[in-house]
């Protein structure tokens, strides 16, 4: 993610959170440490983003957004296998989350990501007072779940192109490279 992304974020943002954050807080986040925040671009257009925070060896993932008109494409899913990998390259041993009990949706997305339930947090969304679901996905460095995300990436059809990011692990030099603007190809961005 880069400040040129910044407004088609917020636009992003305000169409699928009550309590959008504001331009400021995104710029606050990446000036700091121990963050990761990404796009997926689809040609030059924004269609998701998403940023995790780095506390010790937890990974929290603070935020995941698909703009409503690619809901459903797996633009979500690449953004959190992408997460996963630069929270593993951190030294992430376990992730976190909150979503909410409503979102039933994005519990499934989680679930296939190895995260479980492990509390709530009462009145967490203060816009309705809705509770969160916490969630963990724990020893996301292990080979089982190396082969959980393997099995989810190879799911992903086509293949994620990958901007600004060293290849994954048995994946070829330049990979992901070359997609034209106009394609479909999801792509993932970082500076």
């Amino acid at each position: 993610m880069r400040r040129r992304h910044l407004r088609a974020i917020l636009a992003i943002e305000a169409q699928v959170y009550p309590r959008p954050w504001s331009s400021r807080l995104f710029e606050d986040e990446l000036e700091r440490g121990g963050r990761v925040y990404l796009v997926a671009r689809v040609g030059p257009t924004v269609v998701g983003y998403a940023g995790l925070l780095m506390i010790a060896d937890d990974g929290h993932v603070a935020t995941v957004a698909v703009d409503p008109v690619w809901q459903g494409h797996r633009v979500a899913t690449r953004l959190l296998a992408e997460l996963v990998r630069q929270s593993q390259r951190l030294g992430a041993n376990q992730l976190t989350l909150e979503v909410r009990m409503s979102n039933v949706r994005a519990q499934g997305l989680y679930r296939r990501f190895g995260f479980a339930p492990a509390g709530a947090r009462k009145g967490y969304y203060g816009d309705n007072g809705e509770d969160a679901l916490v969630m963990w996905a724990h020893e996301i460095g292990s080979d089982d779940y190396q082969a959980r995300l393997d099995a989810i990436d190879a799911d992903l059809v086509p293949a994620t192109a990958r901007l600004g990011f060293d290849a994954p692990v048995g994946v070829g030099a330049g990979a992901g490279d070359g997609a034209h603007p106009a394609s479909s190809r999801g792509r993932m961005e970082r500076p």
